[in-house]
């Protein structure tokens, strides 16, 4: 984990404008450890380089084509304007070069002409226009701390950052290589199966490649490079893609049409991908498929314009064979529809192959995701190494781009020193208050009860597995010993539940969970907890403990709590931790809404939380009601305490490096303006700390015999706040000051679910679980809980009323940790 970013401010009134507060000094606590990193140091050279604006029409094209039309135009005016220069291009707007252009300054319009499809050229208008210079000897002056930036600017574009300008002639030749041994997506190079097969089923299967950034760190840039890996779909006949997605073994033993359920399956699955024909010969025209049609081929109709101007009805299947002279194998088949819905333009399955390189952003399915885990897991030591041997085949030095701007790239990693934090102690319940001190970041519930366990005196079983899969005496054996396991925990179930009967339910549990949820968190307020089958036949008690700690805390419960005496000095004073986080619909999604939560800790341990959530636009990363949503926070907290709290410790998740800056802007405002709605002079001290997770850096340990377990990783509590960190910044990485690290360190071992170190503060994945299960209470009952369900009460998901309704909790749950 890198906690981000910190931002402290004392006064509510001060004013707006934030700037980022500079680290107030180097963290001591903790072991020494000796630490490799992979960041790669990149030397650059104390000049100015020259920022064009490229503008190309048509627009709107994807990068992929952007770069093909600026690399022919550099080919094409290499006489009259490039010369020997080597520009580098970002695939959007913004072009730089170590040397100016000689072009006028109201800049310069080209004619580029780029080979289409069926041998006619495509013909795209450039122009060329010079902004500024951008300063890589103010970069120096920066990264040296002898020099600070603007305080935050929200209007300044990102193309005039001089780290931009390090990070675009870096990616330069990887996104412009024409051979296509790279697929650019995001910050990341992905290249095809060679010589390796990572099937993931359902008709995709798993690319690797490496992930690419650059960074700012003390007194130097760095170059973080990482192993990655993603989702494509594979190159194949679309008869094949469909056997795999609908598991049909042999096409020929298929002699029926597609069941309506079978087709609407396809259909969500090929809908936006890419197919090219294969019945021109060397011309493979590409399409987009829009959509599959509910007739086969054979009774597929078209309107079909005769050469004397008469207008006949064809069926597909028809006119392929006076067209083409080809006989379809499988008529019965469905066609796709492809390019503009209303322009009907059909092709039978058996004609079309899915295109190459085409990124599957659709989620993956639970065994989809148990795939990707296995190809990809590998130790510490293994990453590493892979790591090492990346850049040595990429050579930057050898790249003539990076020589152009005379850059150099060490190829070694960079050495670091961490420290390991010590382990916060947890205090336990029951007679003897027994205290857990984990090691490894891992500690044993055995022997131990809960701090405050509750009583259980009503409870019902509800079985939507059939007879055959869970039998009756099956059933009386798991709730025998849950009850065992949960009274040895300090959490007593009296009785015999109420066993509604195995309850018509789908033959899946996966629909079901989210109709449960949904049933008891909004409708009924009413805890539940879901348990699948295989758990229930083959049960364990570490299964049995692990549901138990979940038991115990919706129902109010505290499963244990840091040790008083060992907790840092902010909680002298009435302080109330909040976690945030936003959660978007599937990409390609534009009718869902994203969801934005906020918890809040509602005792001085912390151990319990409150929820609040909010549907808000699609894609929108700032949190929209953040004002209200903390202000009742602020109240509950003070319900609960009969505080009010003198610090807020904000812990946001899910923002990128990109959107930090705004994002910050407007929720450092919000929060203050909640404590300023309940009291004018109310000014709690207000820290604001970003979580990312996906930040790529990898710590290795330089020495082998500190390696922890059979990855091994660095050791639990590892945690680096120099040397590849940002040059003025207070940023920290954090393997799960001595203030804000040793408290972040001692929430990750908070989180109710497990007892072990989670890799974030338990309030920030608290509102990553109520914004994922919010998502649940949007899913109508009448559909499963996949892309593409509806939205409770809608037509179309966009009622803002009614998705306001779908979300909010029934009060009875409302001021417990439902979502645990």
């Amino acid at each position: 984990m890198d906690v981000g970013c910190v931002i402290s401010t004392g006064a509510v009134g001060a004013a707006p404008l934030f700037s980022v507060p500079r680290r107030p000094g180097y963290g001591t606590m903790g072991k020494p450890i000796k630490l490799l990193a992979n960041c790669f140091q990149v030397d650059i050279p104390k000049m100015d380089v020259y920022l064009y604006e490229v503008d190309i029409k048509p627009e709107k094209c994807p990068r992929r084509v952007n770069r093909e039309v600026v690399d022919s135009m550099v080919h094409h005016f290499k006489v009259t304007i490039f010369g020997d220069r080597k520009p580098v291009y970002d695939g959007k707007k913004s072009l730089y070069t170590a040397q100016p252009l000689p072009v006028a300054s109201g800049g310069v319009d080209l004619d580029v002409t780029l080979p289409g499809e069926g041998g006619k050229d495509r013909l795209f208008k450039v122009s060329i226009k010079f902004v500024s210079l951008v300063s890589w000897h103010m970069l120096h002056e920066v990264l040296t701390g002898r020099s600070t930036p603007d305080p935050l600017d929200l209007d300044k574009p990102i193309s005039t950052n001089p780290v931009h300008a390090v990070d675009v002639v870096l990616r330069h030749l990887p996104s412009m290589r024409q051979d296509f041994k790279y697929t650019p997506v995001g910050r990341s190079f992905f290249s095809s199966p060679e010589g390796y097969d990572h099937p993931l089923g359902g008709g995709r299967e798993v690319w690797f490649g490496f992930h690419q950034s650059v960074r700012p760190a003390m007194w130097k840039m760095m170059l973080n490079i990482d192993v990655s890996a993603t989702a494509f779909y594979k190159a194949q006949p679309v008869i094949q893609f469909m056997c795999e997605v609908l598991d049909i073994h042999n096409i020929d033993e298929q002699p029926r049409p597609l069941t309506d359920s079978h087709r609407v399956k396809f259909t969500k699955e090929i809908k936006g991908l890419k197919v090219e024909v294969t019945h021109c010969g060397t011309m493979r025209r590409k399409y987009r498929v829009c959509n599959v049609t509910r007739r086969p081929a054979s009774h597929q109709t078209f309107p079909l314009q005769l050469e004397n101007g008469q207008t006949v009805e064809r069926t597909v299947a028809q006119y392929f064979r006076e067209k083409y002279n080809l006989q379809l194998k499988f008529p019965h088949l469905p066609c796709l529809q492809v390019g503009q819905e209303q322009k009907h333009t059909y092709l039978p399955l058996e004609v079309c192959n899915i295109v190459a390189g085409q990124r599957c952003i659709k989620k993956l399915t639970d065994n989809q995701t148990s795939t990707m885990i296995k190809a990809t897991a590998r130790s510490a030591p293994d990453r590493q190494e892979e790591i090492s041997r990346l850049v040595r085949s990429a050579n930057y030095n050898s790249d003539p781009f990076v020589q152009e701007f005379q850059f150099r790239v060490r190829d070694e990693m960079a050495e670091v020193t961490g420290r390991v934090l010590p382990a916060p102690m947890l205090q336990y319940g029951g007679r003897n208050r027994t205290v857990a001190t984990p090691s490894h970041g891992v500690w044993d519930m055995r022997g131990k009860q809960f701090h405050t366990g509750v009583e259980i005196k009503m409870w019902a079983i509800a079985c939507f597995a059939t007879q055959r899969q869970c039998r009756e005496e099956v059933l009386k054996g798991f709730t025998d010993q849950l009850r065992k396991i949960s009274k040895d925990a300090g959490m007593p179930i009296q009785g015999q539940p109420c066993f509604c009967k195995y309850a018509q339910g789908a033959d899946n549990v996966e629909p079901m969970f989210p109709e449960v949820k949904r049933v008891g968190d909004t409708l009924l307020g009413m805890a539940t907890q879901c348990v699948q089958v295989k758990n229930v036949v083959k049960t364990s008690p570490q299964t049995l403990s692990n549901l138990c700690l979940k038991i115990n805390v919706k129902l109010g419960g505290i499963n244990n709590i840091l040790v008083p005496h060992q907790r840092p000095s902010v909680f002298q004073q009435p302080v109330i931790f909040l976690g945030a986080d936003v959660t978007h619909p599937p990409a390609g999604d534009g009718k869902k809404p994203s969801i934005a939560a906020v918890v809040g800790s509602m005792d001085a341990h912390p151990s319990r939380y409150c929820a609040t959530v909010r549907v808000q636009r699609p894609r929108q990363e700032v949190i929209q009601d953040l004002a209200s949503m903390v202000r009742e926070l602020l109240i509950q907290f003070y319900k609960s305490t009969h505080y009010k709290p003198t610090r807020i410790i904000f812990y946001r998740d899910g923002v990128s490096e990109g959107q930090f800056r705004q994002v910050l802007y407007y929720e450092l405002l919000a929060i203050r303006e909640a404590c300023i709605s309940l009291e004018k002079e109310y000014q709690p001290g207000i820290t604001y700390i970003v979580v990312q997770k996906r930040h790529h850096t990898r710590l290795f340990c330089a020495d082998r015999t500190e390696r922890v377990g059979r990855s091994g990783n660095i050791p639990a509590g590892t945690t680096v706040d120099t040397d590849i960190t940002h040059p003025y910044e207070f940023d920290f990485y954090l393997c799960s000051h001595a203030g804000i690290q040793l408290l972040t360190y001692q929430l990750c071992h908070t989180y109710v679910r497990c007892t072990r170190s989670v890799s974030i503060p338990a309030p920030a994945y608290y509102a990553h679980l109520v914004a994922f299960r919010a998502r649940y209470h949007l899913v109508d009952k009448e559909h499963d809980s996949a892309e593409g369900s509806h939205v409770s009460g809608q037509s179309n998901g966009r009622d803002p009323q009614a998705l306001a309704k779908a979300v909010q909790i029934h009060h009875d749950t409302l001021r417990t940790m439902y979502f645990a």
